[in-house]
């Protein structure tokens, strides 16, 4: 279903720009009616439609919706991450400041076009949900990375923030603050 629906959601793409940016100013400039081209860009378009609709109806209807696995957003790094003021056992000798990762993500408008049906339809927005994990998982990146130039043991007070820039897409930003802890004695 998947590679159908992308079919459809490429159809629409190339179907509406042609259109509308060649079609409709060559209809402008010439005759009016329309040449064979223009003609297969609007049958693309209003195919793509109707194709991604389909597909995300069978999917629905089947029960089985686009399960992907998304990023666990487990990072792999030595710092430890923690969404509290303290960690239990650790004695916190310096804070170094803030750290703080920042991404803007969005979706390509094929995709956009899948869950604005899914919109009508109802049902979970697939193609939202992975672009939140991924760009969760990229401001979390960036933001250890910064918390290691630092030679931070951890990074407390974790939050995420998120906002709509325009249309689909969005802002995350990752931030904490990054400490050292006390030495173990051995």
């Amino acid at each position: 279903m998947k590679f159908f629906r992308f079919i459809g959601s490429l159809a629409f793409v190339v179907g509406l720009f042609t259109a509308i940016f060649v079609g409709g100013l060559w209809h402008i400039y010439h005759e009016p009616t329309l040449p064979w081209w223009l003609k297969i860009a609007i049958y693309c378009l209003l195919g793509g439609i109707l194709l991604v609709l389909l597909t995300v109806a069978l999917e629905q209807k089947k029960g089985k919706a686009q399960e992907e696995e998304l990023p666990t957003g487990e990072i792999q790094t030595r710092i430890l991450l923690q969404n509290s003021a303290e960690v239990p056992g650790s004695e916190i000798t310096k804070v170094l400041g803030l750290v703080k990762g920042h991404t803007i993500y969005a979706i390509w408008i094929g995709k956009d076009l899948s869950a604005i049906v899914r919109l009508v339809l109802g049902g979970e927005l697939f193609e939202y949900t992975e672009m939140m994990g991924k760009a969760r998982m990229v401001a979390s990146n960036r933001m250890v990375a910064q918390a290691e130039e630092l030679g931070a043991d951890a990074i407390i007070n974790i939050r995420f923030v998120t906002t709509s820039v325009i249309g689909s897409a969005a802002e995350l930003l990752a931030y904490g603050t990054a400490v050292k802890f006390k030495e173990a004695k051995t």
